[in-house]
């Protein structure tokens, strides 16, 4: 069974890390466009694709440029209430990586692809391991403590990021993970212990 997370750029020029999981041996690169992402995951053919990104709009919106004073998802609700910190999609830079999201997820799904949004933040605030903020090397510490197998020492922020959306793909697939709101508008979570 093979995962692929997918820790995603909000614009192109930028890096997105992308993450092959299979088993629990990861292997990982940094991809730019969204067309050298698309013929990497058409290449693979995953089982699932967790993406680190923003993949639905608040309720009643039609577009994220568009001005209402809603702001927030179900989803984003269910992570304050557990006092998981996130950015809001609707603020600043999250628009563009928001807008990206969608548009990936919808060509990526009319392909016939299982794709997923996932909060490797989160997620690693659940498993109680360091966020990228505290310093690569405790997370990459964090990350091979639960289980992950191939971690470089030279992997970027992007990469370990993608290496935690995978892993959160595998347990969404091994009936391990929740989801916060639902399965086309929510975030893909671990299970709390």
């Amino acid at each position: 069974m093979l995962v692929v997370g997918l820790d995603l750029a909000g614009v192109e020029t930028r890096p997105s890390g992308l993450c092959i999981l299979k088993g629990m041996k990861v292997e990982t690169k940094l991809l730019y466009s969204d067309e050298e992402i698309i013929q990497k995951i058409e290449k693979l053919k995953p089982k699932i694709i967790a993406i680190d990104a923003p993949l639905s709009l608040p309720p009643g919106r039609k577009s994220i440029e568009e001005i209402t004073d809603v702001h927030l998802r179900e989803c984003d609700r269910d992570l304050l209430k557990r006092g998981i910190k996130f950015f809001p999609i609707t603020l600043g830079p999250m628009k563009n990586l928001t807008e990206r999201g969608i548009k990936l997820k919808k060509f990526l799904k009319d392909k016939g692809f299982k794709v997923i949004e996932v909060y490797p933040g989160g997620a690693q605030d659940v498993w109680d391991i360091p966020r990228k903020q505290r310093g690569l090397k405790k997370l990459m510490h964090g990350l091979k403590k639960i289980g992950i197998k191939g971690l470089k020492r030279d992997m970027s922020d992007h990469e370990l990021d993608a290496a935690t959306c995978a892993l959160i793909g595998k347990q969404y697939l091994d009936g391990n993970a929740e989801v916060l709101g639902t399965i086309d508008n929510g975030i893909v979570m671990p299970k709390l212990e």
